[in-house]
């Protein structure tokens, strides 16, 4: 396989293509704009693989994409590349749809023109051979739940913010490539994702890093709000499942089986860094913050045989250590436009 992985320099993106090399003889082009969240530090010890080529630009440059096409022969498009972090999208809202919508188009266009995908082929949807588009898509899309209940692949999309409203479009958008043009496609939508090189906008580095730093803790509203949360390791598993074994056109939910309380885990990194719950600082609720999510993963187990082998507490003592042991990389994250902007988000 020749496999084009958009936004590949950040926190997932970087961990399964790792994960990749150390399963497959597989070719990867890693295509990053290198925005904020985009680190190649991220992937030091296989830039000199000759498996390996980094290319940094845009997915909504189509001259590009046309050209990685033709150049590398891709074959397979996992399409990574997000904006994802909801209080982002709540301040810029247009940057969001230009990447996540605009950007997805332009992917799934040229894959169908460098594919040849007959559209009137009635097998061509089931059995077009050698090639496919995965895209990572997130729990969000399906908007929030009560106390009980899960979000299945059936679940209607409601989104409630607009990152998820993006990528919920993105998702419409593949759908629509699939059904219109026979594309070959998956979509993966996966809950809360936590691991190293997690940049430390989300919830769990930051608290991580703050905690180490012995500053406060800005926990939203009551802390109490729920997440699936799914070790990134794990994640990325699935997905080399579904790349392997997924059937043509289905949605699939990867979950970790992990809900807890955004205040609960707060309080397990302070205890494991032996710090003080008087750093927790309550603010402000964000608009529109979605209560609780929760997956059923019952699918991808049932049909491709993934299940999640990482526990909430394995992961997390695996997380906080792996912070605990490249602070020079926090360091390098912290510097710059990264203060600017935690600094207008929970002054």
């Amino acid at each position: 396989m020749n496999i084009l992985v958009t936004g590949g320099a950040g926190f997932i993106g970087s961990n399964f293509i790792k994960y990749m090399f150390s399963k497959f003889e597989y070719t990867i082009v890693n295509l990053d704009a290198l925005t904020y969240a985009g680190n190649l530090q991220n992937l030091e010890g296989i830039v000199k693989n000759d498996r390996y080529h980094f290319i940094k630009g845009d997915i909504c440059d189509r001259e590009l994409i046309e050209n990685i096409f033709k150049l590398y022969e891709i074959n397979v498009v996992i399409n990574f590349a997000a904006e994802s972090h909801v209080d982002r999208s709540i301040m810029n809202p247009e940057l969001f749809l230009r990447t996540n919508v605009l950007g997805t188009q332009t992917l799934l266009d040229v894959a169908k023109q460098y594919w040849k995908v007959d559209p009137t082929d009635k097998y061509s949807r089931e059995f077009k051979e050698g090639v496919k588009y995965i895209q990572i898509s997130t729990d969000e899309v399906y908007g929030t739940l009560e106390e009980e209940g899960y979000f299945t692949e059936e679940t209607n999309l409601s989104p409630n913010s607009p990152y998820s409203a993006s990528k919920a479009s993105a998702d419409m958008l593949v759908r629509a490539y699939h059904k219109t043009y026979g594309l070959p496609v998956n979509i993966t939508r996966c809950s809360n994702n936590y691991g190293p090189y997690q940049f430390p906008e989300k919830l769990i580095p930051l608290m991580i890093n703050r905690a180490i730093t012995e500053e406060s803790l800005p926990v939203y509203g009551d802390g109490k709000q729920i997440r699936d949360w799914l070790y990134v390791e794990d994640h990325c598993i699935a997905i080399g499942t579904v790349l392997h074994k997924g059937k043509v056109g289905e949605v699939y939910n990867i979950g970790g089986n992990n809900e807890k309380q955004n205040i609960e885990i707060i309080k397990l990194i302070l205890g494991s860094l032996r710090k003080s719950e008087s750093l927790v600082d309550y603010v402000k609720d964000r608009l529109g913050h979605d209560r609780r999510y929760a997956i059923d993963n019952s699918k991808i187990k049932r049909e491709l045989g993934w299940s999640p082998s990482y526990t909430f507490e394995k992961g997390i003592d695996i997380t906080i250590t792996w912070y605990l042991e490249n602070k020079d990389w926090m360091e390098f994250i912290l510097s710059g436009e990264y203060i600017k902007y935690y600094e207008e988000m929970y002054r």
